[in-house]
């Protein structure tokens, strides 16, 4: 299989955004790509305002795009994030989907980790605008491949990326807007380190250059075997990388380096303690 990371520098012209988007996924499926993987808030990006006012339901322009090109061509395509307007919440969320070969939306997963940080003296606040998911998300390719779906700072958490992987995914879309300086000291590390530690490929596909509010996101989008190694990094432009995804190769990792099976969840209790809440007592 073919896999492409559609890296972009989304504005808040979601109209803008949207030519662009399309313009780079032919380009990816031109050179044979079967799955290709969106950018998160590729749709619109910029101050809270801006999201705001881009925000899209589920059944808006953006998705029904992703939904028409899929089944044009007959790929799969992990339609990044979108800020996703739900009527019935006070807030939008960060929600990422998965559309099959024959346009049908096969999985949706809402970002569970709020960015709620500071990075080199910039305040980010992500829950005050968006509410977190509350489901981990394995998804299916037509071939039967799983796809787990994450976003962004959910890079961050090991834990999230082990579950997807004891739950039958083989390949990880990590659509993104990385900042700059996490990017340049984080970002390879990072995606190479969930790539290695659950044996698995990493299609990661960041935003590049200055946003609205003044925001900037550091590119270099990566698709990442299961031993680790960097198939394609872009540049710092919008632009696609493609890579060729071998699970007969995944395979033998797995089976000779067996991580996944020697896992002593009855020593370090991860169920349990996902689960206890941060008062109790013990």
């Amino acid at each position: 299989m073919r896999a492409a990371a559609v890296q972009l520098s989304s504005t808040e012209d979601t109209e803008r955004n949207l030519e662009k988007a399309d313009l780079l996924v032919r380009d990816a499926i031109g050179r044979g790509a079967e799955l290709v993987v969106l950018p998160e808030k590729w749709t619109v990006l910029g101050s809270p305002e801006q999201l705001e006012a881009g925000a899209q339901p589920l059944d808006g322009p953006a998705i029904s795009w992703a939904q028409s090109t899929a089944r044009e061509f007959g790929v799969e395509i992990v339609a990044g994030s979108i800020v996703e307007h739900v009527p019935e919440l006070e807030k939008n969320q960060n929600t990422s989907v998965h559309v099959g070969p024959d346009g049908h939306v096969r999985a949706v997963y809402h970002k569970l980790h709020m960015f709620d940080v500071e990075v080199e003296g910039v305040l980010y606040a992500e829950s005050a605008q968006e509410q977190a998911g509350d489901e981990v998300i394995v998804s299916e390719l037509a071939s039967g491949t799983g796809l787990g779906m994450t976003i962004c700072y959910d890079l961050r958490f090991p834990e999230l990326y082990r579950m997807l992987a004891a739950r039958g995914a083989e390949i990880i879309s990590v659509p993104s807007a990385f900042t700059v300086p996490t990017t340049r000291d984080h970002w390879e590390i990072l995606l190479r380190a969930r790539a290695i530690e659950n044996q698995c490929y990493i299609v990661a596909a960041n935003q590049v250059g200055t946003h609205g509010g003044g925001y900037r996101s550091g590119g270099r989008s990566m698709i990442v075997d299961p031993w680790g190694l960097v198939l394609a990094s872009a540049p710092d432009t919008e632009c696609a990388i493609v890579a060729e995804l071998d699970f007969d190769q995944l395979q033998t990792i797995r089976g000779r380096i067996p991580v996944l099976s020697h896992r002593r969840e009855d020593m370090y209790g991860f169920a349990e303690a996902v689960a206890q809440p941060s008062g109790a007592a013990g």
